[in-house]
């Protein structure tokens, strides 16, 4: 019993904290376009500009 005087503050800490973080996000416009996100990475073109030299198939 004495353990829920610390457990249950703690835990309503949390709980205000998840809820301040919920509502920045909103404000701050983290959810304001979902779908073009998700679909950039299906059109994304593989320009990285990072050369990869082949290798030679030898057998020595």
């Amino acid at each position: 019993m004495d353990s829920l005087y610390f457990l249950i503050p703690i835990a309503i800490l949390f709980i205000g904290l998840a809820v301040k973080l919920f509502f920045w996000a909103v404000n701050s416009g983290q959810y304001d376009d979902l779908e073009t996100e998700g679909r950039r990475i299906l059109f994304d073109d593989d320009e990285s500009g990072v050369d990869v030299p082949e290798q030679d198939e030898r057998d020595d």
